[in-house]
């Protein structure tokens, strides 16, 4: 899914995932580059810079350090600063870390006043407009470029990707700490008990529609706050198809955007799909978690589309032993562009060093210390769900089919990976909701659907007074 705005702030709240929260908001200008600082202003690091201490942290000063308190909580920040004060190579560091769950209205006031903290989790509904800070930030290279605690260099353990979320104008400045897979998501278990084959392409859908309800089961279902992770799927799909020669026009507005031969081709699908009564009817006016229950608990449907997120969110309401696993979108079929195993994989809760900060350098060393692999296993361990650093989550997932699943995926996509932007970057997602609820609902025809989602695309790009971002 392009990720829509309303289950953004949902699922910021809910688990603290802020992988749109990371773009720029509607009509956004983006900064020009500014030389980061230090030190509050100060020339250069306060300490000695050494191997061990890569940044120059000063001996016995202070880390203010203000993390968004979603579903992630704060308390994996608290275990790396525990660390990072038990670090005697770095002569006594002390960390404080402060939950909050309105970070602009928190935090923009200290950034005026020049004293801004040290590290800032810059998520949930209530984040700080990129616009209004990216010339107040640190480029956090240096961080990428500097070995963890384990003497490897950071940027080597890193999956691949994890910088696109977080670079403006050619600047990295916000380093995103936590993996999300987009894929279609399902019970093994079901699958295995009525020998049903797990599908490759949208060719396969129609043949395991008829399966589905056969036994008295839809191959889809959703929700109405939820109707856009289906335009998600079919546009990460078309990604997958067509590469480039989709994804670049789409995301720069392009006037013939929605009409390429691949969305269109997975969309005729999806519209067969519906119109053969395998997508479960009345989503339109379900409340997307209890539609998702209907999938994870009462298991009607055999498919659903979501971010990884998703075993998390249903953790409470899903059936035993559904052994919940995904796979990547799939590709219109067997003649895809892009290499196989390609797939949408984006890093979210962004981290930011501001420059005028007191000790922008202990905000670096905290970070250095979030991407140890002791840290970042623990989080996975906690949380289910990966960092961006690679080889944390072992081969059994603590447990977690759906981790090992995504942990299967990303090592099978290395580098193959890719975002959306422009849905968010421009925030349509509220308009195109009501029109993909008629479509799911079999109230449209793919001819009216690419009608007005293209309106939508045509309405911004013509609107002088948004600021236009080219996406490569």
């Amino acid at each position: 899914m392009d990720l829509n705005e309303a289950s953004i702030s949902r699922r910021s709240l809910i688990r603290g995932a802020a992988a749109a929260a990371i773009l720029l908001p509607f009509g956004a200008t983006l900064a020009s580059c500014a030389a980061p600082g230090g030190g509050g202003g100060a020339e250069g690091p306060a300490g000695e810079v050494t191997a061990d201490n890569p940044f120059g942290v000063a001996a016995n000063s202070k880390v203010d350090a203000v993390i968004f308190d979603g579903g992630y909580g704060v308390d994996y920040v608290e275990n790396a600063a525990k660390i990072l004060e038990g670090n005697k190579k770095l002569g006594g560091v002390s960390v404080k870390v402060s939950a909050s769950t309105k970070i602009a209205q928190e935090l923009q006031p200290r950034f005026v006043g020049g004293n801004p903290p040290d590290l800032i989790d810059n998520s949930g509904a209530n984040s700080i407009g990129w616009n209004t800070i990216l010339e107040q930030l640190e480029e956090l290279d240096d961080v990428l470029d500097a070995e963890n605690l384990e003497g490897e260099k950071i940027r080597d353990t890193l999956f691949g990707g994890v910088e696109a979320p977080g670079t403006f104008d050619g600047r990295f400045v916000a380093l995103n700490y936590v993996m999300t897979v987009y894929g279609i998501w399902y019970s093994s278990t079901l699958f295995e008990e009525n020998g049903w084959e797990v599908p490759t392409s949208w060719q396969d859908l129609k043949a395991l529609g008829e399966a589905a309800k056969a036994k008295g089961k839809y191959l889809f279902l959703w929700g109405k706050e939820a109707a856009t992770y289906y335009q998600t799927m079919v546009v990460d799909s078309a990604v997958i198809q067509a590469g480039d020669d989709f994804r670049i026009p789409f995301e720069n507005l392009d006037p013939n955007a929605w009409s390429h031969p691949a969305v269109q081709s997975i969309l005729e699908i999806l519209h067969d799909l519906i119109a053969s009564g395998y997508v479960k009817p009345g989503g339109a006016g379900t409340q997307f978690t209890q539609a998702q229950s209907q999938w994870s608990l009462d298991q009607e449907a055999l498919l659903y589309p979501s971010g990884s997120w998703i075993e998390n969110e249903m953790k409470k309401t899903t059936a035993d032993n559904f052994k919940m696993k995904g796979i990547a979108e799939l590709p219109l079929d067997g003649n895809q562009t892009t290499p196989k195993g390609t797939m949408r994989a984006e890093a979210g809760e962004p981290f930011v060093v501001p420059s005028k900060a007191k000790n922008p350098e202990g905000g670096k060393e905290l970070l250095r210390t979030m991407l140890s692999k002791e840290s970042a296993t623990a989080f996975a361990k906690e949380k289910l769900a990966p960092t961006i650093v690679k080889d944390t989550v072992p081969a059994d997932g603590f447990g977690s089919t759906a981790l090992v699943s995504q942990s299967e995926l990303l090592a099978t996509a290395g580098e193959n990976v890719f975002t959306i932007k422009s849905t968010n970057l421009y925030g349509m997602n509220s308009d195109q909701l009501p029109i993909w609820n008629s479509f799911l609902d079999g109230k449209m025809t793919v001819a009216e659907l690419t009608s007005q989602l293209q309106a939508l695309v045509d309405k911004v790009r013509e609107d002088s007074s948004v600021t236009k971002i080219e996406i490569k």
